[in-house]
């Protein structure tokens, strides 16, 4: 039975793929592509990789594509949920493992995530966290493993069967938040999210997808929106309005100055504000209303 598979969702990430799943043969990791119905050969690049796929026939969004991905890797102890721009380097596997087994306890494990730049990924405060409060936003990257009070979902390792005991990612969710909404409820139960130090991983930040007309717009709405339904989720204030207040005059000024990135931004936020203020969910934006 393999100790961890490795869960890569893909959506147009013919351009990231081939170095993620390279690295993860490197560490001797069996990797499971989700395919969200690609349209740049995704899945059939994956299998000549040597890695199993699964072929969705519409785009399920980012959790819940990991949720079938998790349910279909049934003979794993702990699965590796990662996106498909992160690289994971020599040893990060062994040293998420030993971490597993340092602490058997905690619930979520992430490597450290390096960007681009070369800095490293450490968010040292969470919109969701009742823990390890640190309401200035200090930023104190740690030195060595650590509790933290989040952990991105670019890359985290799970127990396969704690992680569906949580009820994994949350599906009224398609895009963003959802790794937040999944620490939060690892937390509330209890369970420790450990930053594993000697775990790197490259992330090529925004490259998972290749990039499209009206992305931008789309991934503002769903920013927006997902924001407005984790903090009703939690009893937290409702941001919807005061995402509407402050973007809508932008948008509309974006548009008479015909700035079409601006438009994008601002409209796609001021969007996804109204539709969660009308009771508009995410699912249905994307047709995945049952």
């Amino acid at each position: 039975m393999p100790s961890l598979v490795a869960v890569v969702v893909a959506h147009d990430s013919a351009g990231a793929l081939p170095a993620c799943l390279a690295a993860l043969a490197a560490e001797h990791v069996p990797a499971l592509v989700v395919d969200n119905a690609s349209r740049d050969g995704s899945a059939v690049l994956a299998e000549a990789a040597g890695a199993a796929v699964v072929r969705n026939a519409r785009n399920e969004g980012y959790g819940r594509a990991n949720n079938i991905g998790v349910r279909a890797a049934e003979r794993a102890v702990h699965v590796l949920i990662l996106n498909p721009d992160v690289v994971l380097q020599p040893g990060a596997v062994d040293a998420l493992l030993a971490a597993a087994e340092a602490y058997p306890d905690a619930g979520l494990y992430a490597p450290r995530i390096v960007e681009p730049d070369g800095r490293y990924f450490y968010q040292a405060r969470s919109y969701l966290a009742p823990y390890l409060p640190n309401p200035k936003g200090r930023l104190a990257p740690p030195s060595g493993d650590a509790c933290a009070p989040f952990l991105s979902g670019a890359c985290l390792m799970v127990r396969r069967d704690r992680f569906l005991e949580r009820g994994g990612f949350d599906e009224e969710i398609f895009l963003f938040y959802e790794d937040d909404d999944l620490c939060r409820r690892f937390a509330d139960a209890g369970h420790a999210l450990v930053h594993v130090h000697g775990a790197v991983a490259l992330h090529g930040r925004g490259r998972s997808s290749a990039p499209e007309r009206g992305r931008v717009f789309r991934t503002r709405w769903h920013q927006a929106w997902s924001r407005a339904y984790v903090a009703r989720k939690y009893g937290l204030p409702d941001p919807s309005l005061g995402m509407l207040a402050v973007n809508a005059p932008k948008a509309a000024l974006s548009a008479l100055a015909l700035r079409r990135v601006g438009w994008e931004r601002y409209g796609g936020s001021a969007a996804g504000a109204l539709a969660a203020l009308r009771g508009r969910s995410a699912l249905a934006r994307e047709g995945l209303d049952p």
